[in-house]
């Protein structure tokens, strides 16, 4: 069976791993010149399902649970030392809400906390540790997945703006993004902003969250003293420069976590604009030969595996249904 994928972001490149796994023949093609133009570019890259439960629905975690264990075997590089959630004593509530709304952590002490990250010792009381979760580097992940899938004898073609009506195969996976709006009613853009920084002095092995009343901040290692700085969600579509605000937010929140984050660095200043429906919730679902992969929102490297498996339960049926599916 030959099967055409629309988009080399994470959803397509995953999507056609799994169908080229079960020997399908598959030819992906990207309007984009190449993987820097996708969205999940200026991703976190962080696989942690337990803590999005705080702020996403329940779904989010059941689906992504499983993506940690696809990613160990696609990518050598996933890192699994957990992610710590922490906040300054005053907002202490927030720490509780967020344990409230969640799963799969252990409270921990300053004493802990030191132990765990030996920059951060001395500075928070008490945080979250949910040791089961992993984090990724995009930039690193997706060049090594279409490596893989190049390999296997895949099709990736760059530069190339095609539909599904103009594709020649037996079956279409439409996994563009906020591309498809003109075919998907409902989708819209949520637009988030990242740092990218360089703090030679400051040493985390795993991501960490700081808990605020107004804004959270995740901050996620590189290596080499770089790290991401994260939290933005803004109602737009707008792919314009990072805008001062949240350029001051980000920046005043990692200082916050640590004062040598004022010292660092600033290499990089970056937006992407993620497709999302009115629930936050992704879709799977058949039109004719096309079936549609879309509306992961921030959550595109943990949602991927689950729902690139269910676009390939779709096609090749003989699979056993085993996750759970969302659909309009």
């Amino acid at each position: 069976m030959r099967i055409g994928i629309l988009g080399a972001g994470v959803a397509g490149l995953v999507t056609a791993m799994e169908l080229a796994e079960r020997g399908a023949r598959v030819e992906i093609i990207e309007r984009a010149p190449d993987h820097a133009q996708a969205c999940a570019w200026v991703a976190g890259g962080m696989l942690a399902p337990w803590c999005e439960r705080a702020t996403a629905e329940p779904q989010v975690a059941v689906l992504g649970a499983p993506a940690i264990a696809w990613w160990q075997r696609h990518f050598a590089s996933t890192v699994q030392h957990g992610t710590l959630v922490v906040a300054a004593s005053r907002d202490a509530g927030e720490l509780a809400l967020f344990g409230r709304r969640t799963e799969r952590f252990e409270p921990i002490d300053a004493e802990r906390i030191g132990a765990l990250e030996p920059d951060l010792a001395g500075r928070f009381r008490q945080g979250l540790f949910f040791p089961d979760e992993a984090h990724l580097d995009p930039r690193r992940a997706l060049p090594a997945l279409a490596a893989q899938l190049a390999a296997m004898g895949v099709t990736i073609r760059h530069g190339v703006d095609a539909d599904a009506e103009r594709f020649d195969a037996d079956q279409i996976v439409d996994c563009r993004g906020l591309a498809a709006r003109d075919t998907l009613e409902g989708l819209r853009g949520v637009r988030g902003e990242m740092i990218v920084v360089r703090s030679p002095d400051l040493r985390l092995s795993r991501p960490v969250r700081l808990l605020h009343p107004r804004f959270g901040l995740y901050v996620v290692p590189r290596g080499d003293g770089v790290f991401m700085l994260g939290g933005t969600l803004l109602e737009s579509s707008s792919r314009g420069s990072v805008t001062v605000r949240s350029a001051m937010d980000l920046l005043n929140a990692a200082y916050a976590l640590h004062p040598a984050f004022g010292e660092a660095e600033i290499l990089e200043l970056g937006v992407g604009v993620r497709p999302a429906f009115a629930d936050n919730l992704p879709r799977v679902f058949r039109r004719g030969r096309t079936v549609y992969l879309n509306g992961l929102y921030r959550h595109g490297f943990l949602l991927a595996p689950a729902l690139a498996r269910q676009a390939t339960q779709m096609i090749l049926p003989t699979l056993p249904e085993t996750d759970p599916c969302i659909s309009p």
